[in-house]
């Protein structure tokens, strides 16, 4: 009878063990629970509920100014957009009547600069 190396056992079970498994190839699927990028999350957020054409209207009156031009700004306020007409309030009557001689031009500088505003037409107050 011989004696049993219990530790030598030990070691070639984990040998056998260790060649018969096989590797593991873990996917990459991202559970809600893990950690994600704020943008990541923003962007989804505006995509599940259809917030693009809010957020370029947004946009839109925030970056009055860049858009349409320092002089024209200090003398114009875009006021409200539905419906694809985009409605603007000037300072004096004779602004209204230069902005609507210029009006083609800056429906498509706006149309340029915010995209997704679905500007179709402008209406003048003065």
């Amino acid at each position: 009878m011989t004696k049993r190396d219990l530790a030598l056992d030990l070691f070639h079970s984990f040998q056998t063990h260790k060649r018969k498994t096989k590797k593991v190839i873990r996917e990459t699927v991202q559970s809600k629970t893990d950690p994600q990028l704020l943008s990541d999350v923003i962007a989804g957020l505006v995509h599940d509920r259809d917030w693009k054409t809010g957020i370029a209207e947004g946009t839109l009156f925030s970056s009055w100014a860049s858009i349409v031009g320092q002089q024209i700004s200090e003398h114009t306020t875009p006021i409200s957009l539905l419906d694809g007409v985009l409605t603007i309030r000037t300072s004096s009557t004779a602004w209204s009547t230069q902005l609507q001689l210029v009006a083609p031009d800056v429906l498509a500088t706006i149309q340029h600069s915010a995209p997704g505003a679905l500007v179709e037409s402008l209406h003048i107050l003065g």
